[in-house]
Formats: C-alpha cells, structure tokens, sequence
C-alpha cells in the first residue's frame, strides 16, 4: 500500500504498518485514525481492522520495486515502533529501506524511547531519516532519545503544535518541521509558538519547514509565516546519490 502524498514534506507514503493506539496529547484528534474510519467503512481490505494495528507482510518489499528515486514517509498510517510492532519486522522494513539507497525514507515515531531500545539492532544507511513526534513540552525527552540514534538525518515534527516549545534541544538535530492541527476538532496553534521554534532554528543553522497553521480547512488558512513560505530540507540529501 503506496500512495502519492499531499503531505508537503514527501513524496510518497508506504504503510506497510496500518493502525496505532494512542499513547500522548498529540494523538487526540489523529488523522490516521479519522482516515482509517473511513477506509473500512469503504470496505478496504488493508482496513478490515480498522485502526487496530495491523502488519502487512506483503508490502515489506514494494520500495524495491520502484527504480526512480522517491522521498517515502513510512508508516504515514502507524507507527513503525509502537508496541505491537515486533523487532524482527522492524528489521525487515530497515532491510528494504536499505536495499533501496536511491529513496530517501522518512520515518517519524511517538516512541522515542522504543526507538533507542532497538537503535543498536538495526542498520542506518544514509538515506534513512529518522524523528520524533513532538507537539508540546510535556514529550520534549523524546529529543533526547532520537540524538541517541545514529541516523544521518534526524528530525523533529512539532505537529500538531498545542503548546510553546521554547527550550528545544536542537544538537544533532538537521530537520525541524511545524504545523498546527487541522480537521473538525483542531485545536489552534499560536503564533508565538511558530515564531519561537523558526528563532530557535535560526540560531541552531537547523533548516526550518513551515507545514501548515491548520483548523478546520486548512486549505483556508494556508501554509505561510510573515509572508513567507518555508520550505527549508536537510543540507545533506541523499537523493544525489541514486
């Protein structure tokens, strides 16, 4: 199950997890959750299951297939290392990633500290970018467990941001992305929030990538900050390299 993404960060999604439980405020109101809702209504054989976690062992090697380089978010629908997700499968999804070094794989988990645990298990070939979920100050020790990890790129997605992030530690950080919530429920970002999190990434030299203000349509209210639209990437791409 691939699909060309909206998210303006990527390319493509490859969901070869389907389905999460919620551990943080930052999944109140998920989107993958309102998406697989409806999904299995529509009778999707990927969502028989609807949200409930869900390893689909035939879609493992479907990036191997495509010889054109892509930037993938894996696990758009899930979370590549939540609980339910075994070692051994990790394993796989990181042996294909690998096998594929003209994609650049984008991976972003809420468990940090899982992350680390099996960190030393798995290989981190340069074009697999790694980061964390972070939405407000309550969750700001996942930092510190992905700067732990050996990935080539590691990044920070402050979305949905519900609260001030001031004090970000952003050493062997590369990659810092911010959005507010979107969606019937979204509860609203500041922009004081944005503002701090943009300085803070200035100071660092961390490129800095504007997703979206969000709401209830976010098509309304658009994706720019003072005038701008920002679309800073990693210095250190590994597209070049296909």
């Amino acid at each position: 199950m691939a699909t060309v993404s909206r998210i303006e960060w990527t390319e493509m999604t490859w969901n070869p997890v389907t389905g999460c439980r919620k551990i943080s405020q930052g999944c109140k109101h998920c989107y993958a959750e309102r998406m697989a809702k409806r999904l299995h209504a529509m009778g999707s054989r990927r969502y028989v299951n609807a949200f409930a976690p869900t390893l689909h062992q035939d879609l493992l090697d479907v990036p191997r297939r495509w010889k054109r380089p892509r930037v993938i978010f894996v696990n758009s629908m899930s979370d590549l290392f939540q609980d339910d997700v075994q070692l051994d499968f990790i394993k796989r999804a990181f042996a294909t990633m690998r096998a594929c070094p003209q994609h650049t794989f984008q991976i972003l988990t809420k468990r940090a500290e899982r992350l680390r645990e099996f960190a030393s298990a798995l290989p981190w070939p340069p074009n697999v970018w790694m980061g964390v979920s972070i939405e407000d100050a309550r969750v700001i020790d996942r930092i510190t467990h992905l700067q732990a990890v050996p990935a080539a790129v590691r990044f920070l997605s402050c979305e949905p941001l519900i609260g001030a992030l001031d004090r970000l530690p952003l050493a062997g950080i590369h990659w810092v992305i911010v959005g507010g919530e979107s969606g019937p429920k979204a509860r609203p970002m500041k922009q004081a929030w944005v503002d701090s999190i943009h300085r803070q990434c200035v100071v660092a030299g961390v490129p800095f990538f504007f997703k979206q203000w969000g709401g209830k349509r976010k098509d309304l209210t658009g994706r720019t900050l003072h005038g701008r639209t920002f679309d800073e990437m990693p210095a250190r791409s590994v597209r070049a390299a296909a």
